[in-house]
């Protein structure tokens, strides 16, 4: 089945191409299936991780991305945040799908370049917050654009919740980085204050003031140990990119900047571990001595 170039409404049963299926992408492949003729992904140059994700959510694989572009009706993109205009730039080369819908962290700067390539008629801005999207209603899916109601459709029925929040490509990308500010940016402070708190030798003292305000720092600082370890190589181009999206309207971006950096001193002291007691440990020594 050759995809619809003409810009007009999409087929009753698009194909849809998955770029790429990882832990989230793979659900949302399985969650546009019902709607979708076909749900594709390109097999060339992944990995067996991905192909098994893909094969238990019951993907199509397509030799290449050229084949896929030539195929697919709606192109998804759900990548780190720094790929995500190399993505759409590689897409591009390949074709011109019926819409394009990033759904990365990505800032609203990004998503104009991306509606600049494809013609703004065509990108759908994605904003997903929730995890992957496997049980119904635990993922929210924010969309704007003008063929954001079409995407939307896609969607209708399965667990994820898609919501419309107008024509404006780069309103999805900024609602997602104000979120990060509270979802990534506010552990990153307690790491910070924490790592300052032992280099200074007052972490019992901290405790004890946090303690009248029921705050168990070793609690909360193994749970955020626990996501931040695995994330942080993926957290850092978000909090970057969240960071762009503060500064383009005049607020202050150090805090989402410097998020980033902590989780880059994350990413090279701990790697991707998600041992907790481990990666508490290595954490706070990644944190605050930038030279290891």
């Amino acid at each position: 089945m050759q995809a619809d170039r003409s810009g007009g409404a999409l087929a009753e049963r698009p194909v849809v191409g998955v770029l790429h299926p990882g832990e989230m992408g793979a659900s949302l492949g399985a969650a546009l299936k019902a709607r979708a003729g076909q749900v594709v992904w390109a097999a060339q140059g992944r990995s067996d991780a991905t192909a098994k994700r893909a094969e238990l959510a019951d993907l199509v694989a397509v030799r290449d991305l050229a084949e896929l572009v030539g195929c697919a009706d709606v192109v998804v993109s759900i990548c780190p945040p720094a790929a995500a205009f190399d993505m759409a730039q590689q897409v591009r080369d390949h074709g011109q799908p019926r819409i394009y819908l990033d759904a990365n962290a990505v800032s609203p700067g990004t998503v104009e370049k991306i509606g600049a390539l494809f013609g703004p008629d065509r990108v759908v801005d994605g904003s997903l917050i929730g995890p992957p999207a496997w049980r119904p209603d635990t993922t929210q899916l924010w969309l704007a654009g003008t063929a954001a109601g079409a995407v939307a459709e896609l969607f209708a029925g399965s667990p994820v919740r898609a919501q419309l929040l107008g024509d404006r490509l780069g309103s999805a990308s900024a609602l997602k980085a104000c979120y990060g500010l509270y979802s990534k940016a506010e552990p990153a402070l307690w790491l910070a204050l924490a790592a300052a708190a032992r280099q200074y030798g007052v972490t019992e003292a901290l405790q004890s003031e946090l303690d009248r305000d029921g705050i168990d720092l070793g609690a909360r600082l193994a749970e955020i140990a626990g996501r931040s370890g695995p994330k942080a190589w993926r957290w850092i181009g978000e909090m970057e990119q969240a960071a762009d999206t503060m500064s383009a309207v005049g607020v202050p971006g150090e805090f989402s900047a410097a998020a980033a950096e902590i989780y880059r001193r994350i990413e090279a002291g701990a790697g991707r571990s998600d041992a907790v007691e481990d990666v508490t440990r290595a954490v706070l020594d990644a944190v605050s001595r930038p030279d290891r």
